[in-house]
């Protein structure tokens, strides 16, 4: 008796752009960017790969789409509770940035990217506004808006790529390895340096051990805030 192979079924409602994107950052996720193909991505939107080309033209314009489209999100969280605080802002913009690189794996290696090779892009900017708007409202000289904004986006990206990666050093550590176990083997790794050479490092391995990833971040927006706001005396 002769069978038929089952093609596979259609999509029914109509492509889009945003539906394109979405599904991109759907396998981003999951694959990674070297899982990212037009042919995979067809497969997962039940259409073909020209379909797809309609709306996007390459791999490269679709990173930069679904970069932007996770920023925007993460830019559009608002703080816990109502504020009229700048400060306050800045650490809900901080951690959603923060939460969203380590959510999307991928996200920390575009924004370098988007930040380095294209800044004239929709992210650089989108993220400059997100953050520089508040240091305006913080009452910043205008002269120093440009360099204190920079230093809050350049330690917010850092920070949260170097955790991003941190998570993905840990599950090399074994499928079933935990962020505690990553952190006990750097910790007693420090532990065993020289007491000579690193008594610092010695000092503090036991507070990377112990340390939570999201107040250390917040830590770090603080002291960075201190410094932006704190007058400087005449001439300094």
């Amino acid at each position: 008796m002769a069978t038929r192979t089952r093609r596979p079924e259609r999509r029914e409602e109509p492509l889009s752009r945003e539906g394109i994107v979405e599904a991109a950052i759907g396998l981003l996720d999951t694959t990674g960017e070297g899982g990212l193909t037009f042919r995979a991505l067809a497969e997962r939107l039940a259409t073909g790969p020209g379909a797809i080309y309609w709306h996007v033209a390459n791999k490269g314009e679709l990173l930069d789409a679904a970069t932007d489209a996770v920023v925007a999100a993460a830019l559009a969280i608002e703080p816990a509770e109502p504020s009229d605080s700048p400060r306050d802002e800045i650490r809900a913009v901080a951690l959603g940035l923060f939460e969203a690189i380590e959510e999307h794996p991928w996200l920390a290696t575009q924004l370098s990217t988007q930040l380095s090779r294209s800044p004239w892009g929709s992210v650089t900017p989108r993220i400059f506004e997100g953050i520089g708007r508040r240091v305006r409202a913080l009452n910043v000289p205008e002269s120093s808006w440009f360099t204190a904004t920079s230093v809050l986006v350049h330690y917010i990206l850092g920070a949260a790529g170097q955790n991003a990666a941190n998570t993905e050093s840990a599950r090399a550590l074994g499928p079933d390895a935990t962020r505690a176990e990553f952190l006990d083997a750097v910790s007693t790794a420090w532990e065993a340096l020289d007491p000579d050479d690193y008594p610092f490092t010695r000092a503090v391995a036991d507070q990377l051990r112990e340390h939570d990833d999201r107040e250390q971040f917040l830590s770090g927006i603080d002291l960075a805030l201190t410094g932006i706001t704190t007058p400087r005396p005449p001439g300094a």
